[in-house]
């Protein structure tokens, strides 16, 4: 069957919709997790005092929000993402930490209509690599930059360096007999070989290109915590299990939950997760 990338987009969307609550309440987990990452990408994005950021397919915001600590009461950040739900969490997480730099707006990052020239930095945190359109979206957010702005974004690396989330896509993939995804389709791991961020960011036209990799285990108590936070909150898995059953989805579920197992250690869940992080300049 042909990629449809308006299916997909709908699909997205409502997955969005769906795990919204989830995802927000997972926000402490995803900080110490993405947390690094999420401080390189915006070193590299030279997010600073005063700075006009733009955060594309920003999810619950927890990103956002360092971004707004970052650029104090002289900057503002605006988060755009295809949800407006999730785009909700992000405001009441603002309110509730007080920040009053932050504004959101759905949006379609193929599709964002925001002033051009205007933005000092754009950000994203494992969202680029689900646009069908990658290359739009990369020239939309070059548009809304000012010239000498940076973009930086964090994509996942290779499925072999993120154990964590692979094994259980191959599980499903194979349980629910479907086919790889082609190399031109998006995905969790469609940025992830060496280079290939950078690629993508030269081909837009960004120069001053730097890219780096970042080791991001999964650290949890038990591989059970970790099999209920991607039941809870990866709305792609759902939707890849949605032919199937109940009980054959639950027989999946938990063959995923013996696979995470591999990951426990004396010290409790390590599952491996590799990170790129990559910035382009304007």
């Amino acid at each position: 069957m042909a990629f449809d990338a308006a299916t997909y987009k709908a699909t997205t969307r409502q997955q969005w919709q769906d795990a919204a609550e989830a995802w927000n309440a997972w926000g402490g987990f995803l900080a110490t997790w993405l947390g690094p990452a999420t401080e390189a990408m915006l070193d590299m994005a030279e997010v600073e005092p005063g700075s006009l950021v733009l955060d594309v397919a920003a999810g619950a915001g927890q990103q956002t929000l360092v971004a707004a600590q970052r650029v104090g009461p002289s900057g503002r950040v605006l988060a755009t993402d295809i949800s407006p739900d999730i785009l909700d969490y992000t405001m009441e997480n603002a309110r509730i930490q007080g920040l009053h730099n932050v504004e959101t707006l759905e949006a379609d990052g193929e599709d964002l209509d925001v002033v051009p020239d205007n933005y000092d930095a754009a950000i994203s945190r494992v969202g680029l690599i689900y646009f069908p359109d990658q290359q739009r979206a990369l020239a939309n957010i070059m548009r809304a930059l000012r010239p000498g702005g940076r973009f930086a974004a964090i994509v996942y690396s290779t499925p072999e360096n993120n154990g964590f989330f692979s094994k259980p896509v191959s599980i499903i993939r194979d349980r629910a007999q479907l086919p790889p995804p082609a190399a031109s389709q998006p995905g969790p791991f469609s940025l992830g070989p060496p280079g290939a961020l950078a690629s993508v960011l030269e081909k837009a036209g960004f120069r001053e290109i730097e890219e780096k990799v970042i080791s991001a285990p999964v650290a949890l108590p038990t591989a059970a915590d970790c099999l209920r936070f991607e039941r809870e909150s990866f709305g792609a898995l759902h939707q890849m299990l949605s032919s199937l059953g109940s009980d054959a989805q639950e027989a999946v579920w938990a063959e995923i939950g013996e696979a995470l197992a591999e990951f426990e250690t004396a010290e409790g869940f390590k599952g491996p997760c590799e990170l790129v992080v990559a910035a382009g300049t304007k």
